[in-house]
């Protein structure tokens, strides 16, 4: 097979596949690179994905094509994940030969230097580096060679991002696919609800389902696709945006092709009026939901939450029709023989699948066959989520073709061990052990009505003034997530705080440690947002210049219990308080903040504004303040209670507040 030798346009157009039929179409279509994601260790873990044996020959086709290939290993790891991790990436290095890894956990850097791995290291959506002066930072400290960044920016945002972007790092934007509620990184919602954490690619996807609000039953937080088509131009003009990257891991080949397609014409041709309607037109057909140019353009904000539209995967294509006994639908659009209908949404118990038996026209109708116990209501909506044209199903028969001739290879089993980071001195532990402290962070500083020590949260708009009494003793929180527009802001917050005595910070992502860089004397810890969860991502802390680290609230009780003993950092844990299930940058205009909504399944939350964001909350605590005594002997040393204040109608719950202390989290 020719290798073809020509030079990869810029920017790259990255395609996803989450199994492959979905590679193949990705080749197909003319796709500059492929993400796709292991049956362990991805951020889209209902995916099919694929075993290693399944990517040699494969990643071999791509390269043969001039296609690179990049492996999503973007979930945080647990303490035991570190081995099983690091044999993977052993195995992707001397079988496979991918040319990226698309990482979240700070362990993967180090892991990728134990194994040797030869390929580039990018930085997931899911680390959530949302603003510019991180990325000097990331560049010297990680030598990572590119950055996803957020969806949630806008083309003013991303143009400071790109101008403080360091030589050798690149960056990569999302210009098309699903969009989360919250923002990536920050979003606890289905680990809360049942112990599937989103940072370890098992969303349930709960932003999706039904809530009622004054009445009101809707998918309030249920977001359209993002879209940027033509406006994707204007990413041209900036260099450093080195790929533009296609969301969809979940999707099939039709969804694929169809989207590559669009973007390399708006990339190669988005001068030429019918090359663009001919994008458009791709797009328009690729089994997506509706689209939303979002807050790229700030002057011409898009808000994705549209409450009156359908937000389910796959488009829109009718809607049930008839008696329950003889249900059909009557099709807005041709429908062909082979095509994949979904009856329903997805968080439909009941919802199903259906395969189109012959060719139906455009305002035809169709009787649906299902057994008794899947006919749905009248009304009900019908999705078409995947569709393969003779024409495209020739396309990925010529490829597997081709993939047939490459010899197989099975990887053989990796015999490499993590080399786990030196632990604290010993009797460490045990002498600070009676120097624990409980540490209660409120919205406002000096109140210092709580036992134990005060922190308070820090945010851009916030105007503090504590006491003289306090002002050295104060632990400030910084906020999860800044913003671009708030960096400027929150440095000034910082310097005031430090000029006035200020000596305790936590660091709610592990990049604000670059708010820090000439400070000296400082006790600057990581914060339970950063995910903290394995010894080898807190030697990274260390190596940043972190005193200490406070851990992923979402692990279980053996994960919290195992952590100290190998930690080379003294750590913290959450106890007790009011843990937000999602972080967003986005509210419907018809939801209203400070007011009681409910799940399908009763559950009473509400959401609150903090600085730019939404926090949603539910209305009970975390709380495993009845295993301090156990937390204690293993040797955590912060015990941090958060302190929210609820609006005034809403009646908390008292529940065991567990999360995932007796589950295993998945």
């Amino acid at each position: 097979m020719t290798k073809e030798t020509k030079a990869t346009p810029f920017p790259s157009i990255l395609a996803p596949a989450g199994n492959k039929a979905s590679f193949l179409a990705a080749l197909a279509a003319g796709a500059d690179a492929v993400y796709c994601g292991l049956k362990s260790f991805s951020a889209r873990m209902e995916a099919k994905n694929f075993t290693i044996n399944d990517l040699i020959p494969l990643t071999q086709l791509a390269h043969d094509r001039n296609v690179k290939v990049y492996v999503a290993l973007n979930s945080i790891l647990k303490p035991d994940d570190l081995n099983i991790a690091g044999k993977i990436l052993d195995q992707l290095n001397r079988y496979v030969k991918p040319d990226a890894l698309i990482i979240q956990d700070l362990a993967l850097v180090q892991l990728a230097g134990q194994t040797g791995f030869a390929g580039e290291l990018h930085l997931s959506t899911l680390a959530n580096v949302s603003f510019q002066g991180a990325l000097k930072l990331i560049k010297k400290k990680l030598g990572v060679d590119k950055v996803v960044i957020p969806r949630e920016l806008s083309i003013d945002e991303i143009k400071h991002m790109a101008s403080a972007c360091p030589k050798g790092l690149g960056l990569e934007i999302f210009v098309h696919g699903a969009l989360c509620y919250g923002v990536s990184g920050r979003c606890y919602w289905s680990s809360f609800l049942g112990g599937k954490s989103g940072l370890r690619g098992r969303c349930v996807q709960p932003c999706r389902r039904f809530y009622t609000q004054k009445g009101q039953t809707r998918r309030f937080f249920s977001c359209q696709d993002l879209s940027l088509d033509v406006l994707a131009k204007v990413l041209l003009s900036i260099p450093e945006i080195c790929t533009w990257k296609i969301e969809g891991r979940k999707k099939g080949p039709h969804y694929v092709f169809h989207t590559v397609k669009a973007y390399k014409l708006l990339r190669d041709h988005g001068k030429d009026p019918g090359m663009k309607k001919t994008a458009l037109d791709l797009l328009a057909n690729a089994l997506g939901r509706t689209g939303t140019h979002y807050y790229f353009l700030p002057q011409r904000p898009q808000n994705p939450i549209n409450i009156d539209a359908q937000t389910g995967s796959g488009l829109l294509v009718g809607k049930i029709q008839g008696a329950k006994q003889k249900p059909y639908i009557i099709p807005r659009q041709s429908l062909m023989p082979g095509d994949i209908l979904r009856l329903g949404y997805e968080d439909d118990s009941w919802h199903c699948i259906y395969k189109i038996p012959k060719y139906i026209p455009k305002r035809g109708r169709i009787y649906i066959k299902l057994s008794s116990a899947r006919k749905p209501k009248q009304g009900v909506p019908v999705f078409l989520t995947d569709r393969r044209e003779k024409w495209l199903e020739e396309k990925l028969s010529g490829l597997e073709d081709m993939l047939t001739k490459i010899p197989e290879t099975d990887a053989a089993s990796s015999t490499f061990n993590a080399k786990l980071p030196a632990k604290l001195p010993s009797g460490y532990i045990a002498k600070k052990r009676n120097k624990s402290f409980e540490l209660h962070v409120d919205r406002k500083s000096g109140t210092g009505g709580q036992k134990g020590i005060t922190g308070v949260w820090m945010f851009p708009e916030g105007k503090y003034k504590p006491s003289k009494r306090l002002e050295s003793k104060l632990w400030w929180w910084l906020p999860p997530v800044v913003w671009p527009e708030d960096e400027t802001k929150v440095k000034q917050q910082i310097d005031i705080a430090i000029k006035n005595g200020g000596r305790n910070f936590v660091l709610n992502s592990s990049w604000q440690i670059a708010f820090f860089a000439n400070a000296k004397g400082l006790n600057l810890w990581a914060g339970p947002f950063c995910n903290t969860a394995n010894a080898m991502a807190i030697t990274t802390l260390l190596n940043f210049g972190f005193s200490g680290a406070i851990v992923s609230p979402e692990l279980d009780r053996h994960d919290f219990l195992q952590l100290p003993e190998n930690s080379p950092l003294p750590l913290g844990i959450v106890i007790s308080g009011n843990w937000p299930l999602s972080i967003s940058r986005i509210l419907s205009d018809k939801f209203k903040t400070d007011t009681t909504f409910t799940s399908p399944k009763g559950e009473h939350c509400w959401v609150k504004k903090y600085g730019s964001d939404f926090w949603v909350y539910p209305n009970w605590k975390l709380d495993i303040s009845s295993k301090k005594d156990e937390l204690k002997k293993a040797g955590y040393l912060m015990f941090v209670n958060l302190i929210e204040p609820a609006p005034a109608k809403v009646k908390m719950k008292k529940r065991p507040g567990l999360w995932n202390w007796d589950l295993k989290l998945k």
